[in-house]
């Protein structure tokens, strides 16, 4: 019997709600308390002016992350996927390139910002890049540990069953390894986000990391906490997303887990 008591599908969506508007209230209410300066922490109805005084500048922006995103999540994800599915079937190239990849994996990518520059230039893929290093290592061990956790009672069904590697893999191993790939696939999106950001940050030409480093220097701090919202509004919007592609194509194992 589950620990956990299941919650109405009413108190699932009102909850997030719930908890969003408090946080916002203790926002205004310790900026009100304190007299906070604008400068420091700007108040909920100053951050709504940012808006409404820069709305076309920042969606411009935020489109711009959110290209950049999808984009480097892209290919991380089908690089990810791939290079597990060869390391998993064989276990020789598992040994040989996997020390190589966690020590890859290790390296701050911001440290390596500069060099793409230099490769590549000040421009998108850059950027694009930056995300694909970040995002590419969790999916890809998320995915080796769904395809290397199948029960050993269906490898023996599948050896009775004399069926090929190709079929056991497509039929038996990646099936039971989807809710673990999609483990890896949310935690890659959000690792996404974050790269695309930190790498506007870096090159300081688009988007919403731009837009916050490029208050620094004007002291705007209500318009950097509207591109932060709007970064945090994109994180949850693609973060729900996935989950939505997970129970679409995985409905089962939501099922199992409770």
């Amino acid at each position: 019997m589950s620990g956990r008591r299941e919650l109405s599908a009413g108190t699932r969506t009102s909850l997030p709600v719930v908890g969003t508007i408090a946080a916002i209230g203790l926002w205004w209410l310790v900026t009100a308390v304190f007299d906070i300066e604008t400068l420091f922490l700007p108040s909920p109805p100053e951050v709504v002016d940012a808006f409404d005084r820069e709305p076309a500048y920042l969606f411009e922006a935020a489109w711009v992350t959110l290209w950049v995103t999808l984009a480097g999540f892209g290919v991380a994800a089908a690089g990810g996927m791939l290079a597990a599915l060869l390391l998993t079937s064989s276990r020789l190239l598992e040994q040989a390139t996997l020390p190589m990849i966690v020590a890859f994996n290790a390296v701050p990518k911001v440290s390596l910002v500069p060099l793409l520059i230099l490769w590549i230039g000040y421009d998108s893929r850059t950027k694009v890049s930056l995300v694909v290093l970040i995002a590419f290592f969790p999916i890809m061990i998320a995915t080796m540990a769904g395809l290397t956790s199948t029960p050993a009672d269906l490898h023996e069904l599948t050896r009775s069953l004399s069926a090929s590697r190709l079929k056991t893999y497509l039929k038996v191993r990646l099936p039971w390894a989807l809710p673990q790939v999609f483990v890896g696939l949310k935690l890659g999106i959000t690792l996404s986000l974050i790269g695309a950001v930190v790498a506007e940050l870096q090159t300081l030409n688009k988007g919403l990391g731009a837009i916050i480093y490029s208050t620094q220097q004007s002291f705007d701090t209500p318009l950097a906490f509207a591109a932060i919202t709007l970064t945090g509004l994109l994180g949850i919007s693609l973060f729900y997303a996935v989950v939505m592609a997970e129970r679409l194509v995985v409905p089962w194992a939501q099922k199992i887990s409770g």
